[in-house]
């Protein structure tokens, strides 16, 4: 059992912290570089900023009650963490023989991270106590977004994403009385024969309005259930919105112009149809606070 008061906890914090970017510098200098180069992990640039924004909206809540002044608190636990932070990270980095070097398509990387961000849960808990980790859970339990998920499961993501765009298009094409069949990844149409592919799957959008969700339904909802249901809605929601794109794309480069097919709003257009997928989603938000304010509830995470 150890006390410290709150300019001694917050010292410490700083030091673990700064611990943690001098033991870790070279993962988060490699994972800086994938968000910087690779569509699908560009998400990871809104998880720290995100963190800290929703840490610093509770903190007022959060201070009063649990950073008082010489309160005593258990670090059993961080210390524990601690350990297991520091046994991840040195198997990440001398038990696995692939080099950072090599693209990320391997477990290095995403253990390296992995075991930075449980040395932060630890310094939090050590620092601040186990009750400021509870009230803040959310946003601590956010940073692990930050780590970046293995090839092989971002390539099972990438694959579902195409054919459910492609399931998406074809529906829509099908409701406007366009004749249309499917195979795989592949729709056709009268006249066009479209692909769905890697880089048409729409990951890099739809992973951020997914983390843009996680944010809001944090913010602006009480209950569980309504968040997990605004969270749940953002998937079907962003293979709804690339399948917008393609029949919107196909319709226009069939019965318009040709060129739309390879234009600016094939190549650039993705902002548009995220623009309607971030509406759709906040306007399925304000039906939930309604309803909130309707039957009001008790129960927050």
């Amino acid at each position: 059992m150890l006390s410290m008061n709150t300019q001694t906890r917050s010292l410490a914090f700083i030091g673990f912290f700064a611990a943690s970017i001098m033991l870790w510098w070279r993962p988060l200098v490699e994972t800086s570089k994938l968000a910087l180069s690779n569509d699908a992990y560009t998400h990871m640039f809104l998880i720290l900023p995100g963190s800290a924004a929703l840490v610093y909206l509770n903190w007022k809540n959060t201070r009063p009650y649990n950073l008082e002044s010489g309160r005593p608190f258990v670090s059993t636990a961080a210390v524990l963490l601690f350990v297991v932070a520091i046994i991840i990270g040195g198997y990440a980095r001398w038990g696995m023989a692939m080099s950072f070097d090599d693209p990320p398509n391997n477990f290095r990387l995403s253990f390296s991270m992995f075991a930075l961000v449980i040395w932060w849960v630890s310094s939090i808990i050590f620092c601040f106590g186990i009750t400021t980790f509870r009230s803040l859970l959310f946003p601590i339990c956010f940073l692990f977004l930050i780590v970046p998920l293995p090839q092989f499961v971002l390539d099972s993501i990438v694959e579902l994403l195409q054919y459910q765009s492609a399931f998406a298009s074809r529906i829509l094409f099908r409701a406007m009385g366009v004749p249309v069949t499917q195979d795989g990844v592949m729709v056709f149409i009268p006249g066009l024969n479209i692909e769905v592919a890697r880089e048409c799957s729409s990951i890099r959008s739809s992973l951020i309005l997914i983390v843009i969700t996680l944010i809001l339904a944090q913010l602006f909802l009480r209950s569980l259930w309504r968040k997990a249901l605004l969270v749940a809605a953002a998937i079907p929601l962003s293979v709804a919105k690339n399948g917008l794109r393609i029949f919107t794309i196909g319709e226009l480069g069939t019965r318009v112009d040709p060129a739309f097919l390879n234009g600016k709003l094939h190549h650039n257009g993705g902002i548009v149809f995220f623009g309607i997928a971030v509406v759709c989603m906040l306007l399925l938000l304000w039906i939930l606070q309604r309803s909130e304010s309707r039957f009001p509830e008790t129960e927050k995470l």
